[in-house]
């Protein structure tokens, strides 16, 4: 199952190369800070796919655009996690609300440090708040989201795009939206580029979690759905992609349990960076390299100047 899994990101990570600029004409909270210095959380594997440890900062290279910039904080220390799960209850979701509270039920199980918090919303053609932000080990969903009955439209990217902003205010360096959807969007007046935008300037990856019957899954032999028809690929994958996150397909329990793992492992394996800002206003172009060429990084792909927060 674990290959399966990973042969689903490695399919969606090919759309990476066909990524567009994400639109960030949206409006994006505003972080003020004495030293206005753009946070970067970054995770990096080796050949195999295993996480990293014990880099330094001089492992890696910041490129603002095409110019290198000095990296002016480094952490590597493990620190709590804030996560808004994000719930898809369209009416399209109808027999797949099992499948993914099953999901988040198994993410929220690894959430055991004493500074990790999670808050839980349902989003059809607006964003429901289920529960709050609440900080220790919150290991089961709240009792409300098992009587949500799926119904209407689907407003998708909309409704990541407030949850990213919702995350962003929260005080954890380890942050990160997780999304429980079968891939459809048929409401939102934002695009995938759009929340990429967003979501990329205030440094809040998105994770995808793709849940949909094996017929529906690119990687089950049962599947009619090719890799390049999947919803995930595309702009939703891209939109994933861009802000640091990735995409989990699952359609049985055993997918539903490796993607929780690796979800959860990813953030805790996150090094986190941060560089001054560039005094020219607008968006900028993110590029992270390692200097070992053997490695790979994923991070965010960009930020807004004078619209970043410190690491603190």
């Amino acid at each position: 199952m674990w290959l399966a899994s990973v042969a689903v990101v490695s399919v969606l990570g090919g759309a990476e190369a066909t990524l567009q600029q994400p639109n960030t004409q949206s409006n994006v909270p505003v972080f003020k800070s004495n030293i206005d210095l753009v946070r970067i959380s970054a995770v990096v594997r080796d050949r195999k796919g295993r996480f990293v440890r014990d880099l330094t900062s001089r492992d890696f290279e910041i490129f603002d655009g095409e110019s290198p910039r000095p990296i002016s904080d480094f952490h590597t220390e493990e620190a709590g996690i804030s996560m808004a799960l994000l719930f898809d209850v369209s009416g399209s979701m109808e027999n797949q609300m099992t499948a993914a509270r099953e999901a988040g039920s198994l993410i929220l199980s690894w959430l055991t440090s004493p500074g990790d918090e999670s808050a839980v919303f349902t989003f059809d053609t607006r964003l429901d708040e289920i529960r709050t932000f609440e900080g220790g080990a919150q290991q089961h969903l709240p009792d409300r989201l098992t009587s949500v009955k799926p119904f209407g439209a689907t407003s998708l990217h909309d409704a990541i795009a407030r949850a990213a902003e919702r995350v962003a205010t929260r005080d954890s360096l380890r942050r990160a939206v997780v999304v429980f959807t079968d891939g459809l969007d048929n409401s939102s007046r934002l695009t995938a580029s759009d929340v990429s935008g967003i979501a990329s300037a205030i440094d809040v990856p998105v994770y995808i979690v793709g849940v949909v019957p094996a017929i529906d899954n690119p990687t089950a032999p049962t599947s009619v759905v090719t890799s390049e028809r999947s919803a995930f690929v595309g702009p939703l994958g891209n939109l994933a992609f861009w802000t640091g996150g990735q995409v989990f397909v699952v359609s049985t329990f055993a997918e539903r349990g490796v993607a929780a793992r690796q979800l959860v492992d990813e953030l805790r394996h996150q090094y986190l960076l941060a560089f001054e800002a560039s005094t020219v206003p607008g968006w900028h172009r993110l590029q992270i390299r390692m200097r070992n060429k053997d490695l790979t990084v994923r991070a965010r792909s960009g930020y807004i100047a004078g619209q970043s927060r410190p690491i603190s």
